[in-house]
């Protein structure tokens, strides 16, 4: 038996939720400190710390989905009703989004590639730490991760991209497990070949 069998059952286990099935109640303001503490202990060479963390909560949220519906207004005159109401809930219902921003830039030892995988990884630890505390989260990006209007608008500075949305909250529903690559096909042993 693993000398820590819960933690390992947890990582054989772990399903993401959608921010549809995220209701509140949200983390308090002590678990969110736990929850931007864990998710921020991931690799960082040479200590950079190259991302930051925008969090969306209460009507700031609404307000975010209003702003996205408006970019996506302007730059697709086609785009209907409907679609824009997907925009306007796009940080609804889940009480906690964060937004992960890489910050990566160019450095003399440091490569940016490395800086941009430890913001990838604030991310999922983000995620671990959500579910560590009872409860369930999302890792997206979407559009407006990689539209720079959009990025803008939602706090990444110029040279700045989001490596992604954590949407968090109580989980509605449990997740059913989605097929996983076999391990044959993704692993192979160096062979010096």
């Amino acid at each position: 038996m693993p000398a820590n069998a819960a933690l390992v059952d947890y990582l054989l286990t772990r399903r993401s939720v959608g921010p549809a099935f995220l209701v509140e109640p949200g983390p308090n303001a002590e678990e969110l400190k736990t929850l931007l503490t864990i998710g921020t202990r991931v690799p960082d060479h040479g200590k950079l710390a190259p991302w930051r963390l925008v969090l969306f909560v209460g009507d700031e949220r609404r307000r975010a989905g209003a702003v996205l519906a408006d970019i996506a207004k302007t730059k697709n005159s086609g785009v209907t009703e409907a679609e824009l109401d997907v925009e306007r809930q796009r940080f609804l219902p889940a009480p906690l989004t964060i937004g992960v921003i890489s910050t990566a830039a160019e450095h003399p030892k440091i490569p940016e590639f490395e800086q941009l995988i430890s913001a990838g990884n604030v991310a999922f630890n983000l995620v671990h730490a959500a579910n560590a505390l009872g409860y369930a989260a999302q890792w997206v990006t979407r559009w407006y991760a990689y539209d720079a209007e959009a990025a803008g608008a939602l706090g990444a500075k110029p040279g700045e991209r989001f490596a992604g949305f954590v949407h968090v909250g109580t989980p509605t529903t449990r997740i059913e497990d989605r097929p996983r690559p076999a391990l044959d096909d993704v692993v192979t042993y160096w062979s010096g070949q």
